[in-house]
């Protein structure tokens, strides 16, 4: 199954059972955004209060940790999605935000029927039979049927991997942050600008068109072919990371390592930083 969806594809199959579809828009309107507006018979979850275990301390983990995989897998039952369903995922930046980040956990849990919605919720409003402002009908609970997971199934990176990494010749750290942040020239989150030493920038914009969907499967290879087999992909703090994994994956190379806590974690941790005027 491929892990991008086409909004004709879903208006076929929107209707049926096995397919829940999330809204995953984060900032602080999303959730009276999406009581205003959504895609019909959507479900909404929030990527702070149920895709991370976030802290008052950033510099364990960053901004936006996992949570333990148990808890993930209830806020799933609690959405009505059990090991079956078919989930659609979509935000409202286009898919690079959130959206990516339930793929990437539902993957790491297992889960095979997990798809994003190319284009996101802006390319729903294309097709206003899709979009309601209805209250959507809570989901009645169900069993995931979870298996005994420690762990999550995709590769991670830790700060310490990173650390270790950061002087090999046959690796890659790859930053998907803006230019200007990646440079140092601005930091309008984190305390401090600039990036960890030998990461090289490829933004998770370039695996996007200008109109905000996806490039070809042969542009984005193309995107990522000087890079090294052995890559740890990061951004802010471990959300938009997972934009830059599911294009890879849909290009049909092999997923990388995410680094959770990213910059948010690293820029707190002591360790060196580089800026365009290093």
């Amino acid at each position: 199954m491929s892990p991008i969806l086409n909004i004709e594809e879903l208006a076929e199959i929107c209707t049926k059972p096995e397919v829940i579809i999330v809204d995953v828009s984060n900032g602080k309107e999303a959730r009276s955004n999406f009581k205003k507006s959504h895609i019909l018979g959507a479900q909404f979850i929030d990527l702070n209060q149920e895709l991370s275990a976030i802290t008052d301390n950033p510099q364990k983990g960053g901004r936006h940790p996992l949570p333990g995989i148990e808890s993930f897998i209830s806020v799933l039952e609690s959405k009505g999605i059990d090991h079956a369903s078919h989930v659609i995922c979509y935000d409202s930046h286009f898919g690079a935000n959130a959206a990516a980040r339930l793929w990437w956990m539902l993957r790491a849990i297992g889960h095979v029927k997990v798809q994003v919605l190319n284009g996101g919720f802006q390319t729903s409003e294309k097709y206003s039979f899709l979009v309601s402002d209805v209250k959507t009908e809570a989901k009645t609970a169900v069993k995931y049927v979870s298996s005994k997971r420690v762990a999550w199934e995709l590769p991670q990176a830790s700060i310490e991997d990173v650390l270790e990494n950061t002087t090999q010749s046959n690796f890659t750290l790859i930053d998907v942050r803006e230019p200007e942040r990646f440079l140092g020239i601005t930091e309008p989150i984190d305390r401090v600008a600039g990036h960890i030493p030998g990461a090289v920038n490829v933004p998770f914009k370039s695996n996007l068109t200008s109109t905000g969907f996806f490039k070809s499967t042969e542009e984005i290879r193309e995107n990522y072919s000087s890079v090294d087999p052995d890559i740890i992909i990061h951004c802010g703090s471990g959300v938009t990371a997972c934009h830059s994994i599911l294009a890879m994956d849909y290009a049909g190379l092999p997923i990388p390592s995410l680094y959770v806590g990213s910059w948010s974690e690293w820029s707190r941790s002591g360790h060196p930083v580089v800026t365009n005027l290093s």
